[in-house]
């Protein structure tokens, strides 16, 4: 008889562009990686790249693009892995199609990036927002799309008063279900 392997676990990144999905993706990665234990990343851009190219940014798309990351997810908690997914991710509905696709085999932790819409938009790493308001992007969220603050977050953090290593601890807490 095989060795049950533990239940995986997906944590999922949420909030505005320049909230700090990709900082804390990546210290936590790091503190993964330093503990030997793999990590399959599902980072929203190069998804969005390789596995969603012919999707706009239209709702319906977005949509299908976090119900396709979902299910990547799903299939490797399947097998006991840990993913980390850092998506913008704007609409409930999606979220929680996502979290049942990952639930069917493991664990899922929402974490809501909270960080205020103008601290994302001083940050504007991209440059991304004033694009938007000059009009040059349409369908942004915060600027001309809607953002729908999570229902069931796990762990809510605004990175914008929550120092980067005390969101790695909530969040790896919320992973270990302490």
């Amino acid at each position: 008889m095989p060795a049950a392997h533990a239940p995986g676990v997906t944590v999922f990144l949420t909030g505005f562009s320049g909230a700090g999905k990709s900082t804390i993706a990546d210290a936590l990665i790091a503190e993964l990686d330093a503990e030997d234990r793999p990590v399959t990343v599902l980072d929203g851009d190069v998804v969005r790249t390789h596995l969603s190219s012919e999707l706009s940014f239209s709702r319906e798309h977005r949509d299908l693009n976090i119900r396709r990351i979902g299910w990547v997810a799903g299939e490797v908690v399947k097998h006991g892995g840990t993913v980390v997914v850092a998506a913008i991710a704007p609409y409930e509905a999606a979220r929680e199609e996502a979290r049942a696709l990952v639930e069917k085999h493991g664990r899922f932790v929402l974490v809501h990036l909270s960080t205020p819409l103008e601290v994302c938009e001083a940050r504007d790493v991209k440059g991304l927002y004033a694009r938007a308001r000059a009009g040059e992007i349409p369908e942004f969220t915060g600027v001309s799309d809607p953002y729908e603050p999570p229902a069931r977050a796990e762990v809510v953090v605004d990175t914008s008063v929550t120092p980067l290593v005390d969101a790695v601890a909530l969040i790896r807490a919320a992973m270990d279900g302490r």
